[in-house]
C-alpha cells in the first residue's frame, strides 16, 4: 500500500527536552488519520518536523514518497499544513494574501481555485477586506486558504477549529470531508476528542515524545472503553448487585458498565423487583475521551503497529 506520510524513528531533541524519542508511524494514501495527545506530546513537534520548520536530529520522514530533507522541494509541494497560531501579513487583503502564497509555488493562473476556496470557506465577501481588519474566526479560515491554495495531496491541521465558533467548524469540516472524499490525506490534530472520533479512520496517541496508541478508531474504542448505562432514580434505591458496580456523579445519576442490550434489560428488571423508580434512563455509547484518559494514564503503554 502506498503511504502519504512515513514518520520512522524520529528523534528531536530541544536542549535538555526530548520532544520526539522515536516516533514511527505510516499514514496510507486517502486516509483521515488522528494525532492526539496532551500538551507538549510532540505533536506539533512532529508536524514542524514533517513541514520541514524543524529538522530531526535522526530519522526519516517522507511525504508523498519524497524525503522531507532530501528532496524538500516535492515534499513541500506535497504537504499543505494549517498551523495551531494565527499569522497573516496586515498588509494585504484576504485574495492577495492567497495570490501570493500561490506565487510561492509557482503557480501562475490560480484564480479560479482561489475563488473556489474563498467561497466555499465563506470568505467570498470578504476577498477584498485587508487581513488586519478580520476577526480571529476569519484569519483562521484564511489559513485554512493558504495551505490548501496550491492544492497539496497531504493536508495537515494542527488545531484547526481551536476557539471558533459553531459555523465555521461545520463549514471547515464539511469542505474537509470532501477533499478526503476526494483522495486527499488528512491528518489531524485537535483537543475535541469528538471531532477525532466522528472523522477519523485510524488514531495516533502520542506520551512524552513516544506514540503510545496506535490502531483503528473502532477497535481503540472497542478495547478501552466500553457502553455505559446512566439511570436517575425518582424513588427507591438500587438492588446490592448493582450497587456493588455502580457510579454516582455529581448530578444524581447512576452509571453502570454494560456489555449489550441484554445486560440494560436484566439492570431493568433488577431495578423494577427493588421497587426503585426510573426518573431518567440512557444508554452512553463508547467516547474516545474514555480510551484517552485511560491510555494516558497507563503505566507501561504500548503501541500497536
Amino acid at each position: 500500500m502506498a503511504h502519504a506520510v512515513v514518520v520512522r524513528d524520529v528523534r528531536k531533541r530541544f536542549g535538555a527536552v526530548q520532544a520526539l524519542a522515536g516516533v514511527s508511524l505510516e499514514v496510507p494514501r486517502g486516509e483521515f488519520f488522528g494525532l492526539l495527545g496532551p500538551n507538549g506530546a510532540g505533536k506539533t513537534t512532529l508536524i514542524s518536523a514533517l513541514g520541514g520548520l524543524a529538522i530531526a536530529d535522526s530519522g526519516r520522514l517522507e511525504v508523498m514518497g519524497h524525503d522531507v530533507q532530501g528532496d524538500y522541494r516535492a515534499a513541500r509541494r506535497a504537504l499543505g499544513i494549517v498551523p495551531q497560531e494565527v499569522v497573516f501579513d496586515p498588509f494585504f487583503t484576504v485574495r492577495e494574501t492567497l495570490e501570493i502564497q500561490s506565487g510561492y509555488f509557482g503557480l501562475r493562473r490560480n484564480g479560479a481555485w482561489i475563488d473556489e476556496l474563498l467561497e466555499r470557506l465563506a470568505l467570498a465577501s470578504k476577498a477584498d477586506a485587508n487581513m488586519r481588519s478580520l476577526s480571529g474566526g476569519m484569519k483562521r479560515r484564511v489559513m485554512v486558504a493558504q495551505a490548501l491554495v496550491h492544492r497539496p495531496p497531504v493536508i495537515v491541521l494542527d488545531e484547526p477549529t481551536a476557539g471558533v465558533d459553531v459555523e465555521l467548524r461545520q463549514t471547515l469540516w464539511s469542505f474537509i470531508r470532501g477533499l478526503n472524499e476526494a483522495g486527499h490525506t488528512v491528518v489531524l490534530t485537535t483537543h475535541y476528542l469528538e471531532e477525532a472520533q466522528q472523522l477519523c479512520s485510524r488514531i495516533a496517541m502520542m506520551k512524552e515524545g513516544r506514540i503510545v496508541a496506535l490502531d483503528t478508531t473502532a477497535r481503540l474504542l472497542a478495547a478501552f472503553s466500553e457502553r455505559v448505562l446512566r439511570v436517575k432514580l425518582e424513588r427507591g434505591a438500587l438492588p446490592a448487585p448493582l450497587a456493588e458496580r455502580a457510579t454516582r456523579d455529581a448530578a444524581g445519576w447512576w452509571r453502570f458498565p454494560i456489555a449489550d442490550m441484554a445486560h440494560v434489560e436484566q439492570a431493568l428488571a433488577s431495578l423494577r423487583e427493588a421497587g426503585a423508580v426510573l426518573a431518567s434512563l440512557e444508554v452512553a455509547e463508547p467516547e474516545l475521551e474514555q480510551v484517552f484518559v485511560r491510555i494516558m494514564h497507563r503505566e507501561e503503554p504500548a503501541a500497536r503497529p
